[in-house]
C-alpha cells in the first residue's frame, strides 16, 4: 500500500514540474477549431479568440493563428509573465504547407483594442494583421480604439514587449462617413475619439514600463497617431523604434511624451496628419517629442507631412532635454524642417537632409502658422511665460528650397545659447522673418539672442537668409554647390559637385558658452549621412564631399 502511495505522488510530481517546466502551443483555427477543443495540437484547435484570451498562459507559451484567417475578437494578455529564456509569443503558423504564408488578421471592430497587453512582461507579437474601420460596439465611455495597447495598470514593472512584423491598417473611431468640426484640427491634441496604431501608456509614475521594441511594423490609415508613448515623469524608458513604415496617419506618425532612453531609428514616415478621410485629425509632425528625455532620432525619412499648424518632418516640443535629430531626410512637410519650442535644453539638429520643407503658407487653406526653415519658439504651454530653448545645436544640415517656397526664420529672443554653423541654404527663392506664431512682439526686437554663434554657413546667394535680422552669419559664405538632381529625396543627389567651395571649409564644433554639457553623443561625429569618414576639418553640409 505505501509503495502505491509512493508511487501515485511520483506521478502527481511527475505530471507538475512537466506541466510548470514545459512550454505549450496552443492553436487557434476560426473555421477548424472547436473552443470545446484542448488547443494543444492543429486537430484540437479552438475556434474562437475568445476562447484563447481564457487561457493561462506561462513562460514559453504560444499561441498560434492560422495563416491567411479572420479572426474577431480583441486579444488580451494581462498579468502574464514570460521569461528572457521563454517569452510568450503570439504569432501566424502555416496550417498546411500547399500554403503560401499570409499573416493572420485581428478584425476587431467590436473590441477597443485589437491587441490588448496590461500588466505583462516578456511578451512577443509578432506576424498579425490588426484592422477596425470604426467601433461598431455601442460604448459611450470609450475614447480609444487601439491596434496594439500596451499599459501598466498594475504595481510591477512591465519590460521586454517586442511587436515585430506587424501590419495594421485602416484603425478609426467612427464609422464611415463622420465628419469632425472645423475647429478640431486646431485643438492641441485632438478632442474627440480616434483610432489609434501603437500606444504604450503608464499610469504609475512610480512604476516603470522599459524594454520595449516595436520594429518592421508597417502602420497606414489610423485616424491618429501611428505610434504613441505616453508617460508620467519619464517612466516608459528604453524603447526602440526600428525600421517601422507609417503612412497617411491622421494625425503625427511618432509621437512620444513623459519618456527617456529612445532610440528612433530606420523609419519611414509619410503624409502624417493626412485629410483622406473625414474621420482623420489632419494635422501631424513626422515625429515629435514633449517632456522627453535622451531622445536619438537617426537615419529616418520624414516625408510629406500636412496640416494647418506643427506638421514639421520633426520638431521638438516644450520642456525637453538632449534630443538630437540626425542623419534623417527630411522632405515636403508643411511645416518645416527644424522646430524647437521654449524649455528645451541641449537639443541638436545636424547632419540632415531637407528639402522643400516649410513651404505652408499662413492664411491659406485655413493654415494657423508658418511653414519655417528654422524655428526656435519661447512657447512653454499657455500658463507660463516665454522661454525659449537653451544650448541648441544646429549643425552641417544640408537644406534646399526651390524658387517655389520662401525659407522663413523665426527666433524667440528669449532662446539663449544657440548654434548654427557649417549648414547649406540653398535657398533659390527669397528668405524672410516672420513672427514666431504663439506671441506677436516687436520685429526689430525680436532677434537678438544671447551666447549665439553664428558663422561657416554656405548661402547660395544674399537673399538666402532674410535681410530683417539681427542674426548675421559672421563668416559666411556664398556660391552653389551644385547639386546632381535637388528636389529629389535620394541622398547621393546632395553630394556638392562643387568639392572646393565645401570641403574643409566647416569650423570644428565646441561647446556653447556657459554650456558645460554639449550632447551626450559629443559633438563631433566619425562620419557623415552617408557613411563618410568626416576629418579633424570638417566640410560644410550633410555630406563630406570626395
Amino acid at each position: 500500500m505505501k509503495k502505491m502511495n509512493i508511487k501515485f505522488i511520483s506521478f502527481i510530481l511527475i505530471l507538475f514540474f512537466q506541466n510548470i517546466m514545459f512550454s505549450k502551443d496552443y492553436y487557434v483555427h476560426p473555421k477548424l477549431g472547436n473552443d470545446t477543443n484542448t488547443g494543444v495540437s492543429k486537430a484540437q484547435a479552438f475556434k474562437t479568440i475568445e476562447r484563447a484570451n481564457k487561457i493561462n498562459y506561462k513562460s514559453g507559451d504560444r499561441l498560434l493563428l492560422a495563416s491567411g484567417q479572420i479572426y474577431t475578437n480583441g486579444l488580451k494578455l494581462i498579468n502574464k509573465q514570460g521569461t528572457a529564456e521563454k517569452p510568450i509569443t503570439i504569432t501566424t503558423v502555416l496550417w498546411d504547407s500547399k500554403q503560401s504564408f499570409v499573416p493572420a488578421t485581428i478584425n476587431f471592430t467590436h473590441n477597443l483594442n485589437g491587441v490588448l497587453i496590461e500588466n505583462c512582461s516578456y511578451v512577443n507579437i509578432s506576424n498579425i494583421h490588426l484592422t477596425a474601420n470604426g467601433y461598431l460596439k455601442n460604448d459611450n465611455e470609450a475614447i480609444m480604439h487601439c491596434a496594439i495597447l500596451i499599459i501598466n495598470e498594475g504595481i510591477e514593472e512591465m519590460k521586454y514587449i517586442t511587436i515585430d512584423n506587424v501590419s495594421i491598417l485602416d484603425v478609426y473611431y467612427e464609422k464611415e462617413g463622420f465628419s469632425r468640426g472645423k475647429q478640431e484640427v486646431r485643438t492641441a491634441n485632438g478632442t474627440q475619439k480616434y483610432g489609434w496604431g501603437v500606444r504604450v501608456i503608464n499610469k504609475h509614475k512610480a512604476v516603470a514600463i522599459k524594454h520595449v521594441y516595436i520594429k518592421n511594423t508597417n502602420i497606414k490609415n489610423v485616424s491618429h497617431t501611428g505610434i504613441k508613448l505616453t508617460g508620467k515623469g519619464k517612466n516608459i524608458s528604453n524603447i526602440y523604434i526600428l525600421n517601422n513604415k507609417l503612412d497617411a496617419t491622421g494625425g503625427p506618425g511618432i509621437q512620444m511624451s513623459g519618456v527617456k532612453d529612445v532610440q528612433v531609428a530606420g523609419n519611414t514616415v509619410t503624409h502624417s496628419g493626412s485629410n483622406t478621410d473625414s474621420r482623420k485629425w489632419g494635422r501631424g509632425s513626422g515625429l515629435w517629442t514633449w517632456s522627453s528625455s535622451n531622445v536619438l532620432i537617426e537615419k529616418n525619412k520624414f516625408l510629406y507631412a500636412n496640416g494647418p499648424g506643427d506638421s514639421a518632418g520633426a520638431h521638438i516640443d516644450f520642456n525637453c532635454d538632449n534630443i538630437v535629430i540626425q542623419y534623417n531626410i527630411s522632405a515636403y512637410n508643411a511645416g518645416g524642417f527644424c522646430e524647437i519650442l521654449g524649455n528645451n535644453y541641449n537639443c541638436a539638429y545636424r547632419y540632415n537632409i531637407s528639402i522643400n520643407d516649410g513651404y505652408r503658407v499662413k492664411g491659406i487653406n485655413d493654415a494657423f502658422q508658418e511653414g519655417k526653415t528654422l524655428w526656435l519658439s519661447g512657447y512653454q504651454g499657455t500658463k507660463k511665460g516665454r522661454k525659449g530653448p537653451v544650448n541648441t545645436y544646429i549643425y552641417n544640415n544640408t537644406i534646399y528650397c526651390d524658387a517655389s517656397i520662401v525659407s522663413k526664420i523665426a527666433f524667440d529672443n528669449t532662446s539663449k545659447g544657440v548654434l548654427i554653423a557649417n549648414n547649406i541654404f540653398h535657398i533659390m527663392g527669397n528668405s524672410e522673418v516672420v513672427v514666431g506664431d504663439q506671441y506677436k512682439p516687436d520685429l526689430k526686437n525680436d532677434l537678438s539672442i544671447e551666447n549665439l554663434v553664428f558663422k561657416s554657413n554656405l548661402f547660395l546667394t544674399e537673399a538666402s537668409w532674410p535681410k530683417n535680422t539681427q542674426i548675421v552669419d559672421t563668416h559666411p559664405l556664398y556660391g552653389n554647390a551644385e547639386f546632381v538632381n535637388p528636389g529629389d529625396t535620394v541622398k547621393v543627389h546632395y553630394i556638392p559637385q562643387n568639392v572646393g567651395l565645401v570641403k574643409h571649409k566647416g569650423i570644428v564644433i565646441d561647446l556653447l558658452p556657459n554650456d558645460g554639457v554639449g550632447l551626450l553623443q559629443g559633438l563631433k561625429l566619425d562620419t557623415d549621412i552617408l557613411g563618410n569618414t568626416i576629418s579633424n576639418k570638417p566640410s560644410i553640409g550633410a555630406i563630406e564631399p570626395k
